[in-house]
């Protein structure tokens, strides 16, 4: 399993550093990777080389989802076929990622190398940023025109979606960190892999990724504290974010403060969502049980506008209302079973852990996923392909039981989370 893991992660970090998969071309190499990766676990299971199928609860809403929007297509309930067949393409994809990760990722050892990998990559990304940040040209990668605009951070055109995936990064460094749960010898090098990316966020002057931010690391302090973790965390924890400001200060606090008020006459404001809050839930309305079709938003928007301004709506800025237009009363309750099931299974997860590590993985992730989900009230970030697939890793973390090589499974070969 170990080319399995391997090829998740290359994907991983080719979706983050393809600009979020946003582009067709991108979107065709994910699509194409998750099917190879696929089949080549399809290869080893009819060989015999894997003994068993290890299974995830949220597989069930994940498979009742794609089951809707296969129906929309088929059953010509969308009102845009086209746009709805491109949606579906991804979310198979996505949904063939979780399925391997929950296969692939077995052990607490597996888990500690995938935290290790993603420090890195969020590390590498948020260095991208702080030097684009201080030589920006106008252009992505210092080659690459903007051709749509945009306010644009690293990789990422839209700088809000760059700070969702810090956002999905930061936790396991910061929960690590602060339950000591790694050798003595790594923390230094832990540090700077967790400073280095908060700096970037701060930098990114993103309003939602930051009120996101806090929110994880209040999470991460009180899950760690009902767990036994006291004085010692929150001293940590202080410390940490004492280091953090200075680090942001070092880089230029006052100009990403300024940033703010530059970015939010650039940006969609507050008036402009709230209009389109109001037409997409209308659109909902019109639509209450299977919605106008996957991925169908930007179609069926113009219809419903009432404050026209010349730009095109590709999404509602908020996740729960876009999806239960396109999706209706019956997406809205799948997705609902997904998130009942994932507190769930996390919160036994974390009250089971074992040893610091296992703890620390879990409280990441679980705060990692509730930080998106925060932040997806202001924005699209489940939109964006690479956040969504690390969303779905980081909840797999979360949801999964993580023994250590040699310990056996407690519900057997065919495992429920």
């Amino acid at each position: 399993m170990k080319p399995i893991r391997i090829g998740i992660c290359a994907l991983l970090a080719f979706s983050v550093f393809a600009h979020g998969v946003v582009e067709p071309w991108s979107e065709a190499v994910l699509e194409i990777g998750a099917a190879i990766l696929f089949l080549w676990w399809g290869l080893l299971f009819a060989r015999g080389s894997l003994h068993r199928v290890r299974w995830n609860r949220l597989l069930w809403p994940i498979a009742a989802f794609w089951v809707l929007a296969a129906a929309q297509y088929q059953m010509r309930i969308t009102a845009l076929a086209f746009l709805t067949r491109i949606e579906i393409l991804k979310f198979s994809a996505l949904a063939l990622l979780f399925f391997l990760v929950v296969q692939g990722f077995e052990t607490l050892g597996h888990w500690r190398g995938f935290a290790w990998f993603l420090l890195a990559l969020g590390f590498a990304v948020s260095v991208l940023g702080i030097l684009q940040h201080f030589t920006f040209n106008g252009k992505l990668y210092w080659f690459r025109e903007l051709r749509y605009g945009g306010i644009p951070f690293g990789p990422y055109v839209n700088r809000n979606h760059f700070a969702g995936l810090i956002e999905l990064i930061v936790p396991a460094g910061l929960s690590i960190l602060l339950l000591r749960a790694e050798d003595r010898d790594r923390m230094s090098l832990l540090t700077v892999f967790t400073l280095i990316p908060i700096g970037a966020l701060f930098l990114s002057a993103s309003r939602g990724g930051i009120a996101a931010f806090f929110l994880e690391v209040g999470l991460i302090m009180i899950l760690g504290v009902l767990r036994g973790h006291g004085r010692n965390q929150l001293v940590a924890g202080a410390v940490i974010l004492l280091l953090a400001g200075g680090f942001v200060v070092w880089l230029g606090a006052g100009r990403a403060i300024d940033r703010f008020e530059t970015y939010r006459k650039l940006e969609v404001n507050e008036s402009r969502r709230a209009e389109m809050l109001k037409d997409s839930w209308r659109i909902f309305l019109d639509h209450p049980a299977a919605g106008t079709g996957l991925g169908t938003l930007e179609g069926v928007f113009p219809r419903y506008e009432t404050l026209y301004d010349g730009t095109i709506v590709n999404h509602t800025h908020n996740d729960y209302v876009e999806v239960l237009a396109e999706t209706g009363m019956i997406g809205g309750v799948i997705c609902a079973c997904f998130l009942v099931l994932f507190f769930r299974a996390a919160w036994r997860r974390i009250a089971g852990a074992n040893n610091p590590l296992d703890l620390a993985l879990h409280i990441g992730a679980l705060s990692a996923c509730c930080a998106l989900l925060a932040h997806s009230l202001v924005d699209f970030n489940l939109h964006i392909p690479s956040n969504a697939l690390l969303f779905l890793v980081q909840s797999a973390l979360a949801t999964s039981t993580t023994p250590a090589v040699g310990e056996s499974y407690l519900e057997g070969p065919y495992q429920m989370c």
